[in-house]
C-alpha cells in the first residue's frame, strides 16, 4: 500500500513538473512572437494595433494560449473552478486535439514556405513543436483512462469552426489571412472550401484516435 501511494506522488510530482515545463515554455514562447510581430509592424506596413489583431488571429496562437492558460491555472489554482474547468478530461483532451493539429498541420503544409531565422526561429520551433509535442505526452501519460466517448469529438468540433468563421469573415473585410490555405482572396471560396474539408478531416481522424488511446487500457490508480 505504501509503495503504491508513492508511485501515486512521483506520477503527480512528475505531472506538476511536465505542467510547469509547458506552461514557462508556453507564455514565453507566446510573449517572444507577441513581441516580434510587434517589432516588426513598421516593416510589415502595418500599424502595431493591426499587428496586435493579426496576432490573436492565428489559431497557432490561440491554441497555445489555451495550452498556457490551462496549465497555469491547473498549477497554480487546481481547486478553483477554472482549474477544474481545465483539468476536465473533455476541456483538457479537446485543447490536446487542438495544440496537436498546429503540429501536425505545421509540419506538412506551412513549414516549408519559409525559413525563420534568430529569435523567430525560436519563437517558431517552440509553438510549434515543442509545446504540441509535451502536451500531448503529457495528456498520454496522465489522463485517466476509458473516460472519454466517441462523441465527444463532435463538441471539439466548435471551435476549430468558430475561428474558420471569424476568420473568413475578417479576411474579406480586411484582405488579410492568417494562412495561405485559407486565403480566399487568392484561392477563391470553392479552394478554401477544399482545403477546409481537408482539416476538418484531420480534426476528426486526430480526436478520434484520442479518444480511442483514452479507451485503450485500465483507469490509472
Amino acid at each position: 500500500m505504501a509503495e503504491k501511494k508513492e508511485t501515486t506522488l512521483r506520477s503527480a510530482l512528475l505531472q506538476k513538473i511536465l505542467l510547469a515545463v509547458i506552461a514557462g515554455i508556453g507564455w514565453y514562447a507566446l510573449s517572444l512572437q507577441f513581441y516580434l510581430m510587434v517589432q516588426n509592424s513598421e516593416a510589415n506596413n502595418m500599424t502595431v494595433t493591426r499587428s496586435v489583431t493579426n496576432f490573436f488571429s492565428y489559431f497557432t496562437i490561440l491554441s497555445n494560449l489555451l495550452v498556457a492558460v490551462s496549465t497555469t491555472a491547473r498549477l497554480l489554482s487546481p481547486t478553483s473552478s477554472i482549474g477544474r474547468f481545465f483539468s476536465g478530461i473533455r476541456t483538457y483532451s479537446a485543447i490536446c486535439l487542438y495544440i496537436t493539429i498546429v503540429g501536425i498541420i505545421y509540419s506538412i503544409a506551412l513549414r516549408h514556405i519559409w525559413n525563420p531565422q534568430g529569435q523567430q526561429l525560436i519563437a517558431d520551433r517552440l509553438l510549434h513543436d515543442w509545446v504540441p509535442l509535451l502536451y500531448l505526452l503529457t495528456w498520454i501519460l496522465f489522463t485517466p483512462k476509458n473516460q472519454l466517448v466517441w462523441k465527444n469529438s463532435w463538441a471539439w468540433l466548435l471551435f476549430p469552426a468558430a475561428y474558420l468563421i471569424y476568420t473568413l469573415v475578417r479576411g474579406s473585410i480586411t484582405g488579410w489571412y492568417p494562412y495561405p490555405f485559407i486565403h480566399a482572396g487568392e484561392l477563391g471560396y470553392g479552394k478554401v472550401a477544399i482545403n477546409t474539408v481537408m482539416v476538418l478531416v484531420a480534426f476528426i481522424a486526430v480526436g478520434l484516435a484520442l479518444i480511442a488511446i483514452n479507451r485503450i487500457g485500465k483507469t490509472r490508480s
